[in-house]
């Protein structure tokens, strides 16, 4: 479930990034084929993903999209691609769809997900 807010970014970075708006659509693609229920919505200038609690967002940098996970700290890393040293947060950089797949994108939003739900 998407908002307008959601909309209006995605056509600006059409616009202003088009590289990074075709991998945003594809890690958000991910996240939904993981968890197809999920509501989405535009907070610190990205794209926030909930079930009953929020388990992620997607963020578009000028070089990399980073999919954070709030309390990343509780996730495995059993392909040791999380990024982040701080107390919760955790994040997957991405440079290419190829990465989507590579870095296991769909298993870390599932783990995140399921953990959200837990809480």
């Amino acid at each position: 479930m998407t908002d307008d807010n959601v909309s209006r970014l995605l056509q600006e970075m059409q616009i202003t990034n088009p590289e990074r708006d075709e991998l945003v659509q594809a890690v958000r693609q991910a996240i939904y084929s993981v968890v197809p229920d999920a509501s989405e919505r535009v907070m610190y200038g990205g794209f926030m993903f909930s079930g009953e609690a929020q388990f992620c967002g997607v963020f578009a940098y000028r070089e990399h999209v980073s999919v954070e996970f709030g309390r990343g700290c509780d996730l495995d890393d059993p392909h040791g691609v999380l990024e982040g040293s701080g107390k919760l947060r955790r994040h997957i950089k991405l440079f290419s769809a190829a990465d989507i797949t590579s870095k296991f994108l769909e298993l870390y939003v599932d783990a995140a997900y399921r953990n959200s739900q837990s809480r």
